[in-house]
């Protein structure tokens, strides 16, 4: 499948000497460096051969390899950066030298950035999303629109075609993003593949960079995951449930964030007139690991699960950030949730501008449901909030509220 980074990276590559990959692993990172130009040599530091020959000296390695190189998993190097620092510095006005990947390791970006700042444009993979999948990537969608901070709802949704079937929109919502089942089609293999993706993680990752971790409250830990997507976190409850600290639970949450598996979502706080929760609330990144930590057999149990809700939210929040992401867009985001009970699951800020964005699974929303949209729009001048859900078709609600079906995203 076309993946929606390839642009951006080629683009990146116009602008920056270097450009890191980083995602969680097996995202897709290493196939899209299929997509750079013939003449790219390619090391992968997971291959004995490839990382003894760059670890030896990386400096000079650098000197001897100055222009178009792709160096995979560098999480596992960390010396590479400040080699890099140099090799660029020494040609600082050349563009594209460099295509860097990383998986799992929470201290990457930092490293990144403390020895590549100014010099480096990052970007951040998912697995499939919903453009993906549904084999659309490149055509108008509704966040490209919005990313025109002069356009008007109507603007934002007129002639706006959907993506696929509503039918195709659950099978994705079951499965989940990772490649490998979608390009290996079958119940049996999905489950086998991600049950093996765990123990990958357990072992192969987290226990590798993190060697002193107590491995079976962590693996508890992951196991809880499922039950608090979506949820208002409270670290001294978790806590209590493994046994362990509260310090320990927030490297733990640090960890699982940090390795790109778990999304922590920082609670709005700016400007509120009223009392708001500050506690984050979290998601598994991917609705088809969810499922499976959830032990949901298939599409059908899924709709009477009692965490229904909370995964549909998790997985249109995630793909709407993918989608930003894969644009190249600067953006923050939030969830909102007052004393009071007004909640709304998601607040982007970007250069586009203020927007509140709520997640239903529901074809109807009702005019009571848009009470606490319109009052954060009212309160915190939003340029636009946006109802998600599965109608048939888009429709403004308001003069600043609009009804996007999931299809249309």
């Amino acid at each position: 499948m076309k993946r929606a980074y390839e642009n951006l990276l080629h683009s990146y590559l116009q602008m920056f000497p270097c450009v890191p990959l980083v995602g969680v692993r097996q995202c897709g990172k290493t196939t899209l460096l299929d997509t750079l130009p013939a003449g790219w040599k390619r090391f992968d530091l997971e291959r004995r051969a490839d990382s003894q020959l760059v670890a030896r000296d990386p400096d000079t390695f650098l000197r001897l390899n100055p222009r178009q190189i792709a160096i995979d998993e560098v999480q596992s190097l960390p010396e590479l950066f400040p080699a890099l620092r140099v090799a660029i510095d020494e040609r600082r006005a050349e563009r594209g030298r460099f295509v860097v990947t990383g998986s799992s390791s929470p201290a990457l970006l930092r490293s990144v950035s403390e020895s590549l700042a100014g010099r480096i444009g990052i970007i951040e993979m998912g697995p499939f999303s919903w453009e993906e999948v549904s084999q659309t990537v490149g055509l108008d969608s509704f966040l490209r629109r919005l990313l025109d901070s002069k356009a008007t709802p109507e603007e934002l949704i007129a002639d706006l075609a959907p993506r696929g079937e509503l039918s195709l929109v659950h099978d994705f919502w079951f499965r989940g993003g990772y490649p490998e089942p979608w390009l290996n089609p079958g119940e049996t293999f999905r489950s086998h593949w991600t049950e093996q993706y765990l123990q990958t993680y357990f072992f192969r990752d987290v226990k590798r960079l993190f060697p002193g971790l107590n491995e079976l409250r962590f693996r508890r830990f992951v196991e809880l995951l499922g039950g608090l997507s979506g949820r208002i976190l409270n670290t001294a409850e978790v806590a209590r449930a493994l046994g362990v600290s509260q310090p320990t639970t927030r490297d733990y949450f640090d960890i699982a964030h940090g390795t790109f598996i778990w999304r922590m979502v920082p609670a709005f706080t700016r400007n509120s007139l009223k009392r708001v929760v500050k506690h984050p609330r979290g998601y598994l990144r991917d609705s088809g690991l969810l499922h499976a930590l959830l032990r949901i057999p298939e599409p059908d149990a899924l709709l009477s699960h009692p965490q229904m809700g909370a995964s549909w939210e998790g997985m249109v929040l995630e793909e709407v950030l993918r989608q930003l992401s894969a644009l190249g867009a600067a953006y923050q985001y939030s969830h909102y949730r007052t004393s009071g009970g007004a909640e709304i699951d998601l607040v982007l800020e970007g250069a586009f501008g203020l927007v509140a964005v709520e997640i239903k699974h529901t074809s109807t929303v009702g005019a009571r449901e848009l009470r606490s949209l319109r009052d954060f729009v009212a309160e915190h001048q939003a340029r636009l909030a946006i109802v998600v859900n599965n109608d048939v078709a888009p429709r403004i609600y308001d003069d600043r509220i609009i009804g996007l079906p999931f299809t249309h995203l």
